[in-house]
């Protein structure tokens, strides 16, 4: 039997005391109409009756109605056989929908929906009788009653109404959000959000949105089951709208709340000017840059070193500014930012210098040689002599064919910048997976003004070199539950892999080209292992299992890492 919950007395108990045959009798005077059990908890009413006449001999609050007495009295004073039980809960169903009511009992239970009766299993029976009804529950409140007898014999009794929420019978939508508010903080640019909560039994959650106003456009900035919600609109002085709405476990939606308008705090910067650039001449060094949305002025910044201290030398109205108050002969260095109306500053520029015009671009790099290794090229290639030699750009790329038609046609190099190196290194080890591609590299030389050989010449010395092949003879197949990370370290290779359900533990495997198979390296419990044996100057291949009880393990999942010399 549950334990009474939520139980008051407003009156006092009476007790009357007489004399019968020389003995004091007490009465009690029971004040069931006392007892309030807040919703949606039920109010629980017994009966030494099977027709729920008179005064309740108990009344209390029942959390949940699942109750066995056996063959026993359900409450003190009460008898075991031929009594009555009477819940009674009122609750607010919100937008209401499909509901199962399941119902046991031995012996007859009688389920009411405002008053309607809708089970009915009224009978002395031997044996638990069991129903479960299917309903549509409309909105708003509803008071649910359920009556429970036992004539004779053992006395149990269960019920319990829950939302049906599969997608193809709920199609009912929650009701909109109500006490829908919101504030702004200027100092934070932050907007709390608050609203009641839903009476709906299947309620999943609410989502918030929000738009620009004059958008039609609604976003939707969080998910969450909680009644309020911070979000950090941007910060542009612009003014957004919110609305609230509601959804169920079955993906029903409720209508939005009414707009909710906030005004934010403009502390969004400009972005920072594009494409700047500074041009020498016999007037000074001319700077130009993009314009910039929302800039009303910009700031010309200026040092004498790529990382010195910059120095504001100048307030421009529009993407522009001669600089004539530098030495003549000096290298400066130049940052400019966009400011808008509301003072706010935008980052610095990428830095630009300039100084007398240097065109001549060094000379072409000489000597390149590609060889194939374990973990992709190695390149070396002869010093540059150019006096004024900034540093070296490797530009590494494939072949494609000119006419996708003819692939063993004439081809074309497709390159990109893979690596700036300084005037003293005349080598590289360029890393890829060696899996028998054909690849293409040059080596460009630029000097401290930043003219190139290549771009100026656009005759690059190319060198075609095909990769060694290292693929594993043995295929990974396809279906593991394993997801393997493979990263290269400092002479190791760190492996990392997701959880996988039931597993007990996972095996790691390297392959061995000299064995042609993937040959075991440990047995972990982790999901993660460093493979410290790991030869530099080579790439390595593995596969990680996951291991079960009964000993088998999962197809491998499977990454590679190359390890430079």
């Amino acid at each position: 039997m549950n334990p009474a919950r939520h139980t008051t007395a407003s009156a006092a108990t009476a007790v009357v005391l007489a004399t019968a045959g020389g003995l004091l009798t007490a009465t009690t005077a029971p004040a069931s109409a006392a007892t309030t059990c807040t919703s949606p908890v039920y109010k629980r009413q017994f009966f030494a009756n099977t027709t729920f006449s008179g005064t309740p001999a108990k009344t209390d609050c029942d959390d949940v109605i699942d109750q066995n007495w056996g063959t026993g009295a359900p409450a003190t004073g009460l008898p075991s056989n031929y009594f009555g039980v009477r819940w009674t809960v009122t609750r607010d169903f919100g937008s209401g929908g499909p509901f199962a009511l399941t119902a046991s009992a031995q012996d007859g239970i009688r389920v009411y929906l405002d008053g309607t009766r809708k089970i009915d299993l009224w009978k002395n029976v031997s044996s638990t009788v069991s129903k479960t009804l299917n309903l549509t529950i409309p909105s708003g409140k509803h008071t649910l009653r359920v009556d429970f007898v036992n004539w004779t014999g053992t006395a149990n009794v269960k019920f319990g109404y829950t939302p049906r929420t599969s997608a193809d019978v709920d199609t009912v939508k929650p009701l909109t959000p109500t006490g829908a508010s919101v504030s702004y903080d200027p100092a934070t640019g932050k907007a709390k959000l608050a609203w009641a909560k839903n009476k709906e039994m299947d309620l999943a959650g609410y989502k918030v949105y929000r738009r620009l106003k004059d958008s039609s456009s609604w976003t939707k900035v969080a998910a969450t089951t909680a009644t309020s919600y911070t979000d950090s609109p941007p910060t542009t002085g612009a003014t957004y709208y919110y609305e609230v709405r509601a959804y169920d476990r079955a993906g029903n939606v409720s209508a939005g709340t009414a707009d909710l308008p906030v005004t934010t705090a403009d502390r969004t910067p400009p972005a920072a000017p594009a494409g700047v650039s500074a041009d020498s001449g016999g007037d000074g060094v001319s700077l130009a840059w993009g314009t910039v949305a929302d800039a009303g002025t910009y700031r010309v910044y200026r040092a004498t070193s790529a990382d010195g201290t910059y120095s504001r030398i100048a307030t421009a109205g529009q993407p522009s500014y001669l600089d004539a108050s530098g030495t003549e002969g000096t290298r400066y260095y130049y940052r400019v930012t966009a400011v808008d109306a509301a003072g706010n500053e935008s980052a610095r520029s990428a830095a630009v210098s300039g100084v007398h015009e240097d065109l001549t671009p060094p000379s072409a790099v000489t000597g390149l040689t590609v060889s194939p290794t374990g973990y992709g090229f190695h390149l070396a290639w002869d010093a540059n002599p150019t006096p004024d030699l900034a540093r070296y750009v490797v530009y590494a790329g494939e072949l494609h064919p000119v006419d996708e038609a003819e692939p063993d046609g004439e081809k074309v190099c497709l390159v990109y910048a893979a690596e700036w190196l300084s005037t003293s290194t005349t080598s590289y080890d360029y890393p890829t997976l060696p899996d028998g591609e054909e690849r293409c590299f040059f080596i460009d030389a630029v000097d401290d003004d930043g003219n190139s050989h290549y771009e100026w010449t656009r005759s690059p010395n190319i060198v075609n070199a095909t990769e060694l092949d290292t693929t594993p003879s043995v295929p990974t197949p396809d279906g593991s539950p394993v997801q393997v990370e493979a990263s290269p370290g400092n002479g190791v290779v760190g492996l990392s892999w997701n959880a996988v359900a039931d597993a007990t533990g996972y095996q790691v495997y390297r392959w061995n080209p000299d064995t042609h198979a993937y040959e075991k390296l440990a047995a972990t419990t982790q999901t993660s292992y460093t493979d410290t044996g790991a030869t530099s100057g080579t790439t390595h291949y593995y596969w990680v299992t996951a291991q079960y009880a009964d000993g088998t393990e999962s197809a491998p999942g499977a990454d590679y890492a190359v390890l430079l010399p």
